[in-house]
Protein backbone atom coordinates (compact mmCIF):
# COMPACT_ATOMS: atom_id res chain seq x y z
CA UNK A 1 0.00 0.00 0.00
CA UNK A 2 2.97 2.30 0.43
CA UNK A 3 3.02 3.19 -3.27
CA UNK A 4 1.91 5.92 -5.63
CA UNK A 5 -1.74 4.82 -5.80
CA UNK A 6 -1.89 4.35 -2.04
CA UNK A 7 -1.10 8.03 -1.57
CA UNK A 8 -2.86 9.63 -4.53
CA UNK A 9 -6.28 7.96 -4.25
CA UNK A 10 -6.84 8.71 -0.54
CA UNK A 11 -5.52 12.22 -1.17
CA UNK A 12 -7.93 12.69 -4.06
CA UNK A 13 -10.83 11.59 -1.87
CA UNK A 14 -9.84 14.02 0.90
CA UNK A 15 -9.40 16.88 -1.56
CA UNK A 16 -12.82 16.29 -3.16
CA UNK A 17 -14.39 15.97 0.28
CA UNK A 18 -12.77 19.26 1.27
CA UNK A 19 -14.13 20.99 -1.82
CA UNK A 20 -17.61 19.66 -1.15
CA UNK A 21 -17.44 20.86 2.44
CA UNK A 22 -16.20 24.25 1.23
CA UNK A 23 -19.33 24.62 -0.94
CA UNK A 24 -21.62 23.53 1.90
CA UNK A 25 -20.02 25.83 4.47
CA UNK A 26 -19.91 28.77 2.05
CA UNK A 27 -23.60 28.43 1.31
CA UNK A 28 -24.44 28.24 5.00
CA UNK A 29 -22.38 31.36 5.71
CA UNK A 30 -23.95 33.32 2.86
CA UNK A 31 -27.52 32.57 3.96
CA UNK A 32 -26.78 32.41 7.72
CA UNK A 33 -28.17 28.90 7.47
CA UNK A 34 -27.74 25.95 9.81
CA UNK A 35 -24.77 23.69 9.11
CA UNK A 36 -26.42 20.62 10.59
CA UNK A 37 -29.99 21.25 9.36
CA UNK A 38 -29.72 23.06 6.01
CA UNK A 39 -32.92 24.66 4.75
CA UNK A 40 -32.47 23.20 1.26
CA UNK A 41 -33.36 19.73 2.55
CA UNK A 42 -36.72 20.83 3.90
CA UNK A 43 -37.67 22.47 0.59
CA UNK A 44 -37.29 19.34 -1.50
CA UNK A 45 -40.71 17.76 -1.88
CA UNK A 46 -42.22 15.08 -4.03
CA UNK A 47 -40.51 12.28 -5.88
CA UNK A 48 -36.91 13.32 -5.19
CA UNK A 49 -37.35 14.41 -1.58
CA UNK A 50 -36.04 11.10 -0.20
CA UNK A 51 -33.00 11.23 -2.47
CA UNK A 52 -31.90 14.61 -1.13
CA UNK A 53 -32.13 13.35 2.44
CA UNK A 54 -29.60 10.55 1.87
CA UNK A 55 -26.33 10.93 3.76
CA UNK A 56 -24.21 11.60 0.68
CA UNK A 57 -20.94 12.18 2.52
CA UNK A 58 -21.55 9.11 4.66
CA UNK A 59 -22.01 6.89 1.62
CA UNK A 60 -18.96 8.47 0.01
CA UNK A 61 -16.82 7.65 3.05
CA UNK A 62 -18.18 4.11 3.33
CA UNK A 63 -17.76 3.25 -0.35
CA UNK A 64 -14.30 4.85 -0.61
CA UNK A 65 -13.13 3.09 2.54
CA UNK A 66 -14.45 -0.26 1.30
CA UNK A 67 -12.68 0.13 -2.06
CA UNK A 68 -9.40 1.04 -0.34
CA UNK A 69 -9.75 -1.96 1.97
CA UNK A 70 -10.12 -4.23 -1.05
CA UNK A 71 -7.06 -2.61 -2.62
CA UNK A 72 -4.96 -3.19 0.51
CA UNK A 73 -6.00 -6.83 0.71
CA UNK A 74 -5.11 -7.42 -2.93
CA UNK A 75 -1.86 -5.46 -3.15
CA UNK A 76 0.12 -8.01 -1.08
CA UNK A 77 1.19 -11.15 -2.92
CA UNK A 78 0.12 -14.27 -1.09
CA UNK A 79 -2.44 -12.40 1.00
CA UNK A 80 -2.18 -10.09 3.96
CA UNK A 81 -0.91 -12.22 6.84
CA UNK A 82 -0.64 -11.13 10.45
CA UNK A 83 2.24 -13.35 11.63
CA UNK A 84 4.88 -15.55 10.04
CA UNK A 85 5.08 -19.30 10.48
CA UNK A 86 8.63 -19.24 11.79
CA UNK A 87 9.82 -19.85 15.32
CA UNK A 88 9.43 -17.47 17.03
CA UNK A 89 6.60 -15.98 14.93
CA UNK A 90 6.98 -12.39 13.77
CA UNK A 91 4.45 -9.80 12.76
CA UNK A 92 4.28 -9.25 9.01
CA UNK A 93 3.35 -6.26 6.82
CA UNK A 94 3.11 -3.67 9.63
CA UNK A 95 2.51 -0.72 7.28
CA UNK A 96 -0.18 -2.54 5.33
CA UNK A 97 -1.98 -3.37 8.57
CA UNK A 98 -1.79 0.28 9.56
CA UNK A 99 -3.28 1.32 6.22
CA UNK A 100 -6.03 -1.29 6.64
CA UNK A 101 -6.87 0.12 10.08
CA UNK A 102 -7.12 3.63 8.65
CA UNK A 103 -9.52 2.59 5.91
CA UNK A 104 -11.65 0.48 8.25
CA UNK A 105 -12.11 3.56 10.43
CA UNK A 106 -13.04 5.61 7.36
CA UNK A 107 -15.69 3.03 6.48
CA UNK A 108 -17.05 2.96 10.03
CA UNK A 109 -17.16 6.77 10.07
CA UNK A 110 -19.29 6.73 6.94
CA UNK A 111 -21.57 4.04 8.38
CA UNK A 112 -22.10 6.02 11.58
CA UNK A 113 -23.14 9.07 9.54
CA UNK A 114 -25.58 6.96 7.50
CA UNK A 115 -27.09 5.49 10.66
CA UNK A 116 -27.44 8.92 12.27
CA UNK A 117 -29.06 10.61 9.27
CA UNK A 118 -31.12 7.85 7.67
CA UNK A 119 -31.72 5.09 10.24
CA UNK A 120 -32.28 6.65 13.66
CA UNK A 121 -35.60 8.39 14.29
CA UNK A 122 -33.76 11.49 15.51
CA UNK A 123 -30.42 12.59 14.14
CA UNK A 124 -27.54 12.04 16.58
CA UNK A 125 -24.95 14.70 15.78
CA UNK A 126 -22.62 13.59 18.58
CA UNK A 127 -22.32 10.17 16.93
CA UNK A 128 -21.34 11.71 13.60
CA UNK A 129 -18.78 14.18 14.96
CA UNK A 130 -17.47 11.71 17.53
CA UNK A 131 -16.80 8.98 14.96
CA UNK A 132 -14.93 11.44 12.74
CA UNK A 133 -12.88 12.68 15.68
CA UNK A 134 -12.09 9.10 16.72
CA UNK A 135 -10.90 8.27 13.20
CA UNK A 136 -8.55 11.27 13.25
CA UNK A 137 -7.24 10.33 16.73
CA UNK A 138 -6.32 6.85 15.51
CA UNK A 139 -4.91 8.22 12.26
CA UNK A 140 -2.57 10.48 14.23
CA UNK A 141 -1.33 7.59 16.36
CA UNK A 142 -0.75 5.41 13.30
CA UNK A 143 1.12 8.16 11.46
CA UNK A 144 3.43 8.79 14.42
CA UNK A 145 4.48 5.13 14.43
CA UNK A 146 4.40 5.05 10.62
CA UNK A 147 7.52 7.23 10.37
CA UNK A 148 9.68 5.36 12.87
CA UNK A 149 11.86 3.87 10.15
CA UNK A 150 11.71 6.91 7.84
CA UNK A 151 14.41 9.46 7.21
CA UNK A 152 15.28 12.37 5.00
CA UNK A 153 12.64 13.46 2.50
CA UNK A 154 10.11 10.80 3.49
CA UNK A 155 10.33 11.80 7.15
CA UNK A 156 9.83 15.48 6.30
CA UNK A 157 6.84 14.73 4.07
CA UNK A 158 5.09 12.65 6.72
CA UNK A 159 5.99 15.06 9.54
CA UNK A 160 4.13 17.87 7.75
CA UNK A 161 1.19 15.52 7.22
CA UNK A 162 1.22 14.71 10.95
CA UNK A 163 1.08 18.44 11.70
CA UNK A 164 -2.09 18.83 9.63
CA UNK A 165 -3.71 15.78 11.23
CA UNK A 166 -2.86 17.08 14.72
CA UNK A 167 -4.49 20.45 14.01
CA UNK A 168 -7.51 18.69 12.54
CA UNK A 169 -7.80 16.60 15.71
CA UNK A 170 -7.95 19.76 17.82
CA UNK A 171 -10.63 21.31 15.60
CA UNK A 172 -12.81 18.18 15.60
CA UNK A 173 -12.50 17.96 19.37
CA UNK A 174 -13.71 21.55 19.71
CA UNK A 175 -16.63 20.82 17.37
CA UNK A 176 -17.96 18.23 19.82
CA UNK A 177 -18.96 21.17 22.06
CA UNK A 178 -19.62 23.73 19.31
CA UNK A 179 -20.97 21.82 16.28
CA UNK A 180 -22.57 24.88 14.65
CA UNK A 181 -19.61 27.28 14.77
CA UNK A 182 -18.77 28.50 11.27
CA UNK A 183 -15.13 29.26 12.06
CA UNK A 184 -14.42 25.70 13.17
CA UNK A 185 -16.10 24.24 10.11
CA UNK A 186 -14.12 26.49 7.81
CA UNK A 187 -10.84 25.52 9.51
CA UNK A 188 -11.83 21.85 9.31
CA UNK A 189 -12.55 22.21 5.60
CA UNK A 190 -9.22 23.92 5.02
CA UNK A 191 -7.31 21.18 6.88
CA UNK A 192 -9.09 18.37 5.01
CA UNK A 193 -8.29 20.09 1.72
CA UNK A 194 -4.65 20.60 2.71
CA UNK A 195 -4.29 17.01 3.87
CA UNK A 196 -5.71 15.74 0.58
CA UNK A 197 -3.58 17.85 -1.74
CA UNK A 198 -0.43 17.23 0.30
CA UNK A 199 -1.05 13.47 0.30
CA UNK A 200 -1.28 13.55 -3.49
CA UNK A 201 1.90 15.63 -3.63
CA UNK A 202 3.60 13.08 -1.36
CA UNK A 203 2.84 10.36 -3.90
CA UNK A 204 4.70 12.30 -6.60
CA UNK A 205 7.60 13.24 -4.31
CA UNK A 206 8.22 9.73 -2.98
CA UNK A 207 7.33 7.53 -5.95
CA UNK A 208 6.99 9.51 -9.21
CA UNK A 209 9.11 12.68 -9.15
CA UNK A 210 8.19 15.10 -11.91
CA UNK A 211 11.87 15.49 -12.86
CA UNK A 212 12.28 11.74 -13.26
CA UNK A 213 15.05 11.65 -10.66
CA UNK A 214 14.46 10.60 -7.03
CA UNK A 215 14.78 13.11 -4.25
CA UNK A 216 18.04 12.89 -2.26
CA UNK A 217 17.74 12.26 1.48
CA UNK A 218 21.20 13.69 2.20
CA UNK A 219 20.59 16.89 0.23
CA UNK A 220 19.43 19.62 2.58
CA UNK A 221 18.02 21.66 -0.30
CA UNK A 222 15.60 18.84 -1.19
CA UNK A 223 14.36 18.66 2.40
CA UNK A 224 13.97 22.45 2.55
CA UNK A 225 11.98 22.49 -0.68
CA UNK A 226 9.60 19.88 0.73
CA UNK A 227 8.61 22.44 3.36
CA UNK A 228 8.44 25.16 0.71
CA UNK A 229 6.06 23.06 -1.40
CA UNK A 230 3.91 22.46 1.67
CA UNK A 231 3.67 26.21 2.29
CA UNK A 232 2.59 26.64 -1.32
CA UNK A 233 -0.15 24.07 -0.73
CA UNK A 234 -1.32 26.03 2.31
CA UNK A 235 -1.53 29.28 0.35
CA UNK A 236 -3.20 27.70 -2.68
CA UNK A 237 -5.81 25.94 -0.55
CA UNK A 238 -6.55 29.15 1.34
CA UNK A 239 -7.07 30.96 -1.97
CA UNK A 240 -9.23 28.06 -3.13
CA UNK A 241 -11.53 28.50 -0.13
CA UNK A 242 -11.77 32.23 -0.81
CA UNK A 243 -12.57 31.49 -4.45
CA UNK A 244 -15.26 28.96 -3.56
CA UNK A 245 -16.88 31.43 -1.18
CA UNK A 246 -16.71 34.27 -3.71
CA UNK A 247 -18.11 32.16 -6.54
CA UNK A 248 -20.88 30.81 -4.30
CA UNK A 249 -21.77 34.33 -3.18
CA UNK A 250 -22.02 35.59 -6.77
CA UNK A 251 -23.96 32.52 -7.89
CA UNK A 252 -26.58 32.74 -5.16
CA UNK A 253 -26.79 36.54 -5.45
CA UNK A 254 -27.42 36.69 -9.19
CA UNK A 255 -28.95 33.30 -10.03
CA UNK A 256 -30.60 32.05 -6.82
CA UNK A 257 -31.82 35.16 -4.96
CA UNK A 258 -35.06 33.49 -3.83
CA UNK A 259 -33.18 31.10 -1.55
CA UNK A 260 -32.06 33.81 0.86
CA UNK A 261 -35.48 34.51 2.37
CA UNK A 262 -36.33 30.84 2.82
CA UNK A 263 -32.98 30.05 4.38
CA UNK A 264 -33.24 32.90 6.87
CA UNK A 265 -36.68 31.73 7.96
CA UNK A 266 -35.45 28.18 8.35
CA UNK A 267 -32.44 29.06 10.47
CA UNK A 268 -34.65 31.34 12.59
CA UNK A 269 -36.89 28.39 13.29
CA UNK A 270 -34.01 26.09 14.27
CA UNK A 271 -32.37 28.70 16.44
CA UNK A 272 -35.53 29.87 18.18
CA UNK A 273 -37.64 26.72 18.58
CA UNK A 274 -35.66 25.50 21.58
CA UNK A 275 -34.15 28.70 22.91
CA UNK A 276 -34.91 31.85 24.81
CA UNK A 277 -35.84 33.83 21.72
CA UNK A 278 -38.71 31.46 20.97
CA UNK A 279 -40.10 31.91 24.47
CA UNK A 280 -39.86 35.69 24.10
CA UNK A 281 -41.84 35.51 20.87
CA UNK A 282 -44.50 33.42 22.58
CA UNK A 283 -44.72 35.91 25.44
CA UNK A 284 -45.04 38.81 23.00
CA UNK A 285 -47.82 37.04 21.08
CA UNK A 286 -49.66 36.27 24.30
CA UNK A 287 -49.37 39.92 25.37
CA UNK A 288 -50.82 41.05 22.03
CA UNK A 289 -53.75 38.68 22.45
CA UNK A 290 -54.42 40.01 25.96
CA UNK A 291 -54.31 43.60 24.72
CA UNK A 292 -56.76 42.80 21.93
CA UNK A 293 -59.08 41.11 24.41
CA UNK A 294 -59.11 44.22 26.61
CA UNK A 295 -60.02 46.60 23.79
CA UNK A 296 -63.72 45.56 23.43
CA UNK A 297 -64.30 45.74 27.18
CA UNK A 298 -62.84 49.24 27.35
CA UNK A 299 -64.93 50.43 24.42
CA UNK A 300 -68.16 49.02 25.94
CA UNK A 301 -67.42 50.76 29.24
CA UNK A 302 -67.00 54.10 27.45
CA UNK A 303 -70.34 53.59 25.66
CA UNK A 304 -72.15 53.02 28.95
CA UNK A 305 -70.57 56.12 30.41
Amino acid sequence: MGDFIGHVYPGLFLALYGLYQAIVVSRAMIFSDSLLYPSSLSKNKGRWARLWQIAHTGWLKAVTGALLIIYVLNCVEGGLKLMSKGIPPRFMFPREWQHLTMFVLLTLDGCSEIVSKNVLRQRWVVLERGSTALAIYVLLLLLVSHVKDSSGVELQVHSLLILVVFLLMLVLTAELWAPEMFHLWMIETFLFLTMGTWLMQAGFILFRPVSGYPWEDDDISDIMFVTTFFCWHVMINALCLVGVYGFSSLWHHYYRPSLRLGASKKVLYHESSSGTFYRLLQDAEQQDQDDQALLPSKSSACDRA
